[in-house]
């Protein structure tokens, strides 16, 4: 913009100048000609008087060079005679005598003025002034010099202005661009000081109270989030008691450490909305890589080490852990896991959300009985994990990839917190059919490249895994409407 402001300065103001530095060129060119002929003829006419009383030829010499120090003016006799330097044709000189007019003619010397004057006896004598060529055009290089040094100047002088004016107008918008750009990536301090032309400004102001405005909806939406969490103690009190009374009984261990799990879920959530405002996408990660909230700590090591965890660690747990209610519900389970190393720039609990959210839709959409598989396995430059049922089939990959797009009375979430997961590691998620003869969903991480640095845990990463926790546990979506 800056480059094209002065663009049209410069265009715009060349031709300004032009339109008045030619006029003005030829107008010189004229006044300084005019100037000399008239001296000429002025010269000329001072001699008609002169030979009106004498013609003798010492008289009319003394005149001549009084009038003419530079040998310019000539007289012509009527004997035949010539006082002075003669410059004009002799044509010129016999038709002037003969019909008595004044004549001026260009010549390639310069410019002749022919003027006759008549005396007694009818006789003619020519009176001749002459202008060189130099005398004709002095003074107008000059001229036209200091002129085009002016419209030189104007025109960069004019250039100039628009290139500090095109400069204020781009800084402005720079700036403008730059906070909407850090915005957009999750920096919700940014502000602007409205800058530059007055429409620039109040875009600047617009974009500050936009700004604002963000920050407030998200700070309701995250207490409406912590209120909702906070709503669900009431149900799970009641769900703690009648496990209680249920004693000794089968089963009453797991359902106890199952309510304890979420307990601490719903807590992780309530304060990860009411932390101050941070926004960036899952895989933030926790520096300690804290468990997968069943006991699943990875102190093993297969967890993450800042933001970096191994498929194949979170994939054997969480698999477990599913093992036990596939055997209840009589589904054959398959596991194959790689040995080679399957580092990823994931923390452990969002890999565990989504492993937990692939499984979980087969155990709601697909009938008991059913046999899933889970595969991990090792590429050039991913880690891909496959899970595979024998049911009914996902029968609109496209549709089913779409966040909260769900028929079948789910969240639509399950398959949007994998595919964000995968995406956060430069992957992707396909779906398609199985070797089972079902769906298979195959999640592609990109493999991390080195370790990076042990920080802080990321307040933006909690909250991001306790959204994604709070969708998987609602209804995990599978089937012919997945989540």
């Amino acid at each position: 913009m800056r480059r094209a402001l002065a663009g049209v300065a410069l265009a715009v103001t060349s031709m300004v100048a032009l339109s008045f530095l030619i006029p003005l060129a030829l107008l010189v060119q004229s006044e300084a000609r005019a100037r000399s002929t008239t001296e000429a003829e002025q010269r000329a006419s001072a001699l008609a008087p002169v030979l009106a009383l004498t013609t003798r030829s010492r008289d009319v010499q003394q005149a001549v060079s009084g009038l003419d120090s530079e040998r310019r003016l000539a007289v012509h006799l009527p004997d035949g005679e010539v006082i002075g330097d003669r410059h004009a044709p002799e044509s010129a000189l016999a038709r002037a005598e003969r019909e008595r007019e004044t004549l001026a003619m260009d010549t390639d010397d310069g410019w002749v003025y022919l003027q006759p004057v008549i005396l007694a006896g009818d006789r003619v004598a020519v009176v001749e002034s002459f202008v060189p060529r130099s005398e004709l055009t002095r003074g107008v290089v000059l001229s036209w010099g200091v002129m085009s040094l002016l419209a030189v100047g104007l025109v960069a002088g004019s250039v100039l202005v628009a290139d500090r004016l095109g400069a204020r107008v781009v800084r402005s918008s720079r700036e403008l661009s730059r906070a909407s750009n850090a915005l957009g990536e999750g920096d919700l301090g940014i502000r602007v000081e409205p800058a530059g032309p007055p429409e620039l400004k109040e875009a600047g102001r617009a974009f500050n109270s936009m700004a604002d405005r963000v920050v407030g909806l998200l700070a309701t939406e995250r207490e409406l989030v912590a209120d909702l969490s906070h709503r669900l103690r009431t149900p799970l009190t009641a769900l703690r008691l009648e496990a209680e009374r249920m004693g000794s009984a089968p089963g009453s261990e797991r359902l106890t450490a199952a309510i304890t799990h979420l307990q601490t879920e719903i807590d992780s959530i309530i304060s990860a909305a009411r932390s101050p405002l941070a926004v960036g996408p899952p895989g933030g990660g926790t520096a300690d890589g804290s468990g997968d909230g069943n006991g699943d700590g990875d102190a093993s090591g297969d967890g993450a080490a800042g933001s970096r965890c191994e498929v194949s660690g979170v994939v054997r747990r969480r698999v477990e852990f599913w093992a036990v209610l596939a055997g209840q519900q009589g589904r054959p389970c398959g596991l194959e896991v790689t040995d080679e190393p399957t580092p990823v720039r994931l923390p452990y609990d969002d890999l565990a959300a989504v492993v937990d959210a692939l499984i979980g839709n087969v155990f709601q959409h697909t009938p008991e009985g059913t046999a899933f598989a889970v595969e991990v396995e090792r590429t050039a430059g991913s880690v891909v994990l496959c899970v595979d049922d024998a049911g009914p089939g996902i029968a609109d990959p496209d549709l089913a990839l779409e966040r909260g797009v769900s028929v079948g009375g789910s969240t639509g979430l399950g398959l949007d917190i994998a595919l964000r997961a995968a995406r956060t590691t430069r992957g992707d998620i396909t779906i398609g059919c199985g070797p089972l003869g079902g769906a298979r969903v195959r999640v592609e991480l990109g493999l991390a490249a080195a370790v990076p640095p042990a920080g802080t845990p990321s307040r933006a990463s909690r909250a991001v895994r306790a959204a994604a926790r709070r969708g998987r546990r609602t209804t995990p979506d599978r089937g012919g409407t997945p989540g």
